[in-house]
């Protein structure tokens, strides 16, 4: 894994109102080469996991005393519910191709839907994935809007955790031209096509920001919420899929002093 890690790189500190205040020596894993293999595995991996394996009763469609009436009686020979004066008597019943009947091929406990991922090789995702951070190229191919004020990785001092208004946040967003993106989000909203409109998913809502802090109960936590694709989260957190959604690496992320400092000591 030492060979994928190039040399360290050095990165601009932020302040809330989008001046400098330093410098931050960044952590090895910013140097790690981009894997888009292995992030498309470990996003696969994650969502197949959450995956419920499901299946018929194994009585279904065979609850009945049909029988066939066998041949010689031009009628098709399906099984037959018994009996008279009763509706259903004489109707076909058990076979697949019957109204009631049984399926032929339900869905089986058996099929393996997880698709296993090594975890020295998941480990790798993740760490490719935070790299992309700091990825001109990945981010713009991602689709996010950087204008040529924003040098990445976007490292910010500490003070934007205690911030606890969408407004202080919209102030600082404004000020870094971070607003641009949120803005590419909030006009990307569409209508989904197909039945998931009826299933609770009547909205498709691109991805924007990505605030990584070091501690996941941060009060802009509660700020980001009012922001379309914006997400906040803690650096032990932190996720092949919140990295690089639908497995594709460049989220544009906005990383703290301290949440660099900790990423520094996982990743030593």
């Amino acid at each position: 894994m030492s060979s994928e890690v190039a040399t360290k790189k050095v990165a601009k500190v932020l302040g809330i109102d989008g001046s400098v205040k330093g410098e931050l020596e960044l952590p090895s894993v910013f140097g790690t080469d981009l894997r888009p293999d292995l992030i498309r595995r470990a996003v696969l991996s994650s969502q197949t996991a959450r995956i419920v394996p499901r299946t018929t009763d194994y009585y279904a469609g065979k609850r009945t005393s049909a029988e066939s009436m066998g041949v010689g009686l031009d009628l098709a020979r399906v099984p037959r519910v018994k009996g008279e004066h009763n509706p259903a008597s004489g109707s076909g019943a058990f076979v697949p191709n019957v109204v009631g009947g049984r399926l032929a091929f339900p869905p089986s406990l058996g099929k393996k839907y997880h698709e296993r991922i090594n975890v020295k090789e998941r480990r790798l995702a993740l760490m490719s994935a935070i790299a992309a951070t700091s990825n001109p190229e990945a981010v713009i191919e991602r689709g996010h809007i950087i204008t040529t004020e924003v040098s990445l990785p976007v490292v910010v001092s500490d003070e934007i955790k205690n911030l606890k208004k969408a407004a202080e946040l919209r102030e600082f967003l404004e000020k870094t031209s971070l607003i641009y993106d949120v803005l590419r989000a909030k006009e990307g909203i569409r209508e989904r096509s197909g039945k998931g409109k009826r299933r609770g998913r009547r909205w498709v809502k691109p991805k924007s920001l990505l605030i990584v802090v070091d501690d996941s109960a941060a009060p802009v936590r509660l700020a980001s919420r009012n922001f379309t694709g914006v997400d906040c989260v803690g650096v032990s957190d932190l996720n092949v899929e919140r990295l690089a959604p639908g497995g594709h690496p460049g989220r544009l992320a906005v990383w703290t002093e301290s949440a660099i400092k900790k990423l520094s000591e996982i990743y030593q």
